[in-house]
């Protein structure tokens, strides 16, 4: 692939989903979206051990404990084939990515895989993963540097699930522009007196999405982080999401004062885009729909049957369809 199409268009097939997901199929795993993403992976990676710096493409990363060595293979392959590029750069992109779904994005999903790609030129994509423990599903988020104008509004190239999240807070949502700018603003205020805030807020009767999100908030712990913001004083939600320290439930608290206090609404929008439409044999995610497999192939059927193309092309396509009717 690399020889054919570049190692540009590889970061950008890894990081189409249902590209990857099919990638998982030929290489003969089953259909299980958390499987596919960790041995698709570990695949990757150890298939293009030795053959890195011939190829210019580097993986780093992993499951679990592996995922937090990522910034040190990143140094190590930058060291070892002398890349040209910043790779503290690489590094920097590596662990903002895994800040905004850990923390930016509360979608009930923990972050337990984290894979980083990038090519010799500085481009790279990432693939990482959680799971959700209430309802054991997992989320997919995909990263692609060539379609990444910012770190914290609409980043991904992709996330995809099956299951959709009833409580969620998306700081990195495009209509949630005000809530980050006050973020920002807040984190830089006295911190008695955002606690104060906080420790009224849990006083209130609030609507669902609140009451369950502000629950779990300990003033008291907040209160340190909020000290060093305040003594760093972000200019911007980037640079308050860059501080080691600043996890979920501070920016959360941040994200309730900005929304009940100042009005400025947060998202609950769900980031999720993308969903495998009609089940796998095995009976993950679910059965397959037949009902709705078949329609997709009628309406996939009448679609070639009006393209504009030669009858002999049509008469191959509908040949090569037909086949998914016989079982």
């Amino acid at each position: 692939m690399v020889a054919e199409f570049g190692t540009a268009q590889v970061l950008a097939r890894i990081s189409d989903p249902y590209w990857f997901q099919s990638l998982g199929c030929v290489l003969g795993f089953d259909w299980h979206s958390s499987g596919v993403t960790t041995t698709v992976c570990g695949a990757i990676k150890e298939g293009l051990k030795g053959l890195e710096g011939e190829l210019g493409l580097f993986v780093a990363g992993g499951k679990g404990r592996f995922s937090r060595k990522t910034p040190d293979e990143i140094r190590e392959y930058g060291e070892r084939y002398a890349l040209p590029k910043d790779v503290e750069a690489l590094v920097y992109a590596s662990r903002m990515s895994a800040k905004v779904d850990s923390a930016a994005v509360q979608d009930g999903y923990q972050l337990y895989h984290h894979v980083f790609i990038f090519d010799k030129d500085g481009r790279w994509a990432v693939v990482q993963q959680g799971m959700n423990d209430d309802n054991g599903w997992a989320r997919r988020y995909h990263w692609l540097s060539e379609s990444l104008s910012d770190f914290v509004c609409e980043p991904h190239a992709a996330v995809c699930s099956d299951s959709h999240g009833d409580v969620v807070l998306n700081m990195v949502a495009r209509e949630a522009e005000d809530s980050r700018r006050l973020a920002a603003s807040l984190a830089s205020e006295r911190p008695e007196n955002l606690v104060k805030e906080i420790q009224r807020m849990q006083e209130l009767t609030l609507p669902k999405h609140h009451a369950v999100l502000i629950s779990d908030i300990n003033p008291k712990s907040i209160e340190k982080i909020l000290i060093k913001t305040y003594e760093r004083k972000p200019e911007d939600f980037q640079k308050l999401l860059e501080l080691q320290g600043v996890g979920p439930k501070t920016l959360r608290a941040l994200a309730l004062i900005a929304d009940l206090v100042y009005g400025a609404p947060m998202s609950i929008r769900d980031p999720a885009t993308y969903s495998f439409a009609h089940g796998g044999k095995d009976g993950h995610p679910y059965p397959v729909d037949r009902k709705t497999f078949d329609r997709s192939i009628e309406i996939i059927k009448r679609a070639v049957e009006s393209a504009k193309v030669g009858h002999s092309e049509k008469a191959q396509a509908i040949r090569r369809l037909s086949r998914f009717y016989a079982f």
